[in-house]
């Protein structure tokens, strides 16, 4: 058994097409509209707003005579009203490694505005098992005796079952090997170590990042969306310009001053 710990890794974001962007603005007679964003996605956002009052200069929309410069004050009116919508726009893609199930089951929960691509243990076979050991359990002798002997159980029945469908002889076909592989699963502990894609929109991904990381999540959804949390408020500043952050109980509670926008 290898002890591990959850890792996050942020793998894509958004882009902005330069060459369309200036026809549009050109079409919208804005074509010297530019703005201090300080990465595509925060522009992304800071555009679409735009879009629905025609707000990249004043006498374009002739009920608009004053604009909001800057793309941090705009977007931190646009938090201020809560019309979140312009956040669905920009998305990011995570990889979030040495996770477990128990993580990922309480992940899936989050359906609106993500996209979720899982490591099956249908193709993986699982030859050795690595988990991430939660406080409780470190804290106490006798329970880490029993966590550490019982992954280690686990495993050593993974290697013996592999041995029983011969599944390093060089004949075994991938379909039989695919077979054994998804029966064997069915005796791995929930939480091995595994990962899994994950891609959510910004406005989503404010209200998952202040429920996952608040006192009562699951430690383990406290620590991976912590390490989130670390990443976007210092990529995107204006997006979460609202959240402030707390220690509790040696973890980072990110928490916005405008709930559910």
């Amino acid at each position: 058994m290898k002890i591990i710990q959850p890792k996050v890794f942020l793998i894509a974001e958004p882009h902005i097409m330069r060459g369309e962007l200036g026809e549009f603005l050109k079409l919208v007679g804005a074509p010297e509209w530019h703005t201090d964003a300080s990465s595509d996605a925060e522009e992304l956002s800071e555009l679409m707003g735009r879009v629905c009052y025609r707000s990249f200069a004043p006498g374009l929309n002739p009920n608009v005579t004053k604009i909001r410069e800057g793309n941090a004050p705009y977007l931190a009116n646009i938090i201020e009203q809560e019309h979140g919508s312009i956040f669905e726009h920009s998305q990011l893609s995570f990889v979030f490694a040495n996770i477990s199930r128990v993580f990922t089951h309480e992940l899936v929960r989050h359906r609106v505005g993500v996209g979720i691509s899982q490591e099956s243990l249908r193709y993986v076979r699982l030859d050795s098992l690595s988990a991430s050991i939660p406080t409780i359990i470190q804290e106490t002798p006798e329970a880490m005796t029993i966590f550490t002997r019982t992954f280690e159980y686990l495993e050593k029945q993974q290697r013996e079952l592999s041995q029983v469908f011969k599944l390093d002889n060089p004949e075994t076909s991938f379909h039989q090997k695919k077979r054994a592989t998804s029966a064997m699963r069915r005796i791995a502990p929930i939480g091995l170590a595994t990962c899994i894609g994950w891609s959510a929109n910004f406005r989503t991904l404010r209200w998952v990042l202040e429920n996952r990381t608040q006192p009562a999540a699951e430690e383990e959804m406290r620590i991976v969306f912590g390490q989130v949390g670390e990443i976007v408020t210092k990529r995107y500043p204006s997006i979460f310009s609202d959240f402030t952050v707390e220690k509790v109980e040696g973890f980072d509670w990110y928490k916005p001053a405008h709930r559910k926008i």
